[in-house]
């Protein structure tokens, strides 16, 4: 494979110029909607309890306690651990919102080959639908580039027919040729190993910018390097690979941005949550307050809408 080098000055410059874009009105309404329908709704830490489980689930199901017209978007996915995942599921039984969950023992990645692919049949069996894995960044730092991309293969298969995000967790990672370079090789394994004969549909594989405990996280020239990734991919065998910026995404302006910068980079066909998603739950929150605000004239207090 081809090692794709970044300028960075021209990544950070060119990632700056989608903050200046201007979304007004109706567009920005269906904007905030569009960005809630791509929203992993997500709980991964320690105190998680199949009650707390519970009560995101049904927020996924009805983001905002009020009614609009027509109705808003259900999130795109609920994100926890293997251990929660029967508990989503049996909570979302006829529901077209994913279970996703974490699996390649999240988030360091430091467990034995052998631990990391039970965790993942543990998740499918238990019913998730996506499994968000990390890669073995001491693989990759190190230059054992054909073990770190063994190992995605091996967890691609295990995932059976789930699909597979890809964590780079950027912030460990250093530059964005690293970025980059872990962007080509995640996707170049992961393509090798389709769950169909039929080769890999599109959103079968997304990467994914970080597991959220690490910082730098989901910065605009980092997601921007990925996408860039991901449209070369494209134009060179016609493969929609799936993007989820994760970690840090908090305002629903910069959600915004981010669309922009699907947009303008990708096309208009990469703007659905079967190829584009937002790994956050507090950015929820504020896509509510925004479209109440556009329904009322006024900036809901903190109690209008319910924390994710």
């Amino acid at each position: 494979m081809r090692h794709r080098t970044v300028d960075p000055v021209m990544a950070h410059r060119r990632a700056a110029e989608f903050t200046t874009r201007s979304i007004k009105n109706d567009a920005k309404a269906e904007a905030l909607r569009l960005a809630i329908s791509m929203v992993d709704l997500t709980t991964l830490e320690g105190a998680d309890t199949p009650e707390k489980v519970r009560s995101l689930c049904d927020r996924a199901m009805r983001p905002l306690p009020i009614d609009f017209e027509p109705p808003l978007p259900q999130v795109a996915a609920v994100c926890v651990y293997p251990s929660m995942v029967s508990t989503a599921k049996n909570r979302l039984p006829d529901s077209r919102i994913k279970i996703a969950s974490v699996a390649t023992a999240f988030p360091s990645g430091q467990a034995p080959l052998e631990t990391r692919l039970a965790e993942v049949h543990a998740a499918v069996e238990a019913g998730a639908d996506e499994i968000d894995m990390v890669i073995n960044r001491g693989a990759f730092l190190a230059g054992r580039y054909d073990e770190m991309q063994a190992e995605i293969v091996a967890i691609k298969r295990a995932c059976g027919p789930a699909h597979l995000k890809i964590i780079l967790e950027t912030g460990e990672l250093g530059t964005l040729d690293q970025v980059r370079l872990a962007s080509d090789l995640a996707i170049e394994a992961a393509v090798t190993a389709p769950f169909s004969d039929s080769g890999i549909p599109d959103g079968e594989i997304f990467i994914k910018t970080s597991t959220g405990k690490i910082s730098p996280a989901a910065t605009m020239p980092v997601v921007l390097v990925m996408l860039e990734a991901i449209r070369d991919h494209f134009d060179e065998t016609g493969v929609r690979i799936g993007m989820k910026p994760a970690g840090g995404i908090r305002a629903a302006k910069a959600a915004l941005h981010h669309l922009v910068m699907v947009r303008e980079t990708l096309g208009q066909a990469w703007l659905t949550p079967g190829l584009y998603r937002f790994g956050a739950s507090s950015l929820l929150d504020d896509l509510g307050r925004q479209l109440i605000r556009q329904r009322v004239g006024r900036y809901p207090g903190s109690g209008d809408v319910p924390g994710a």
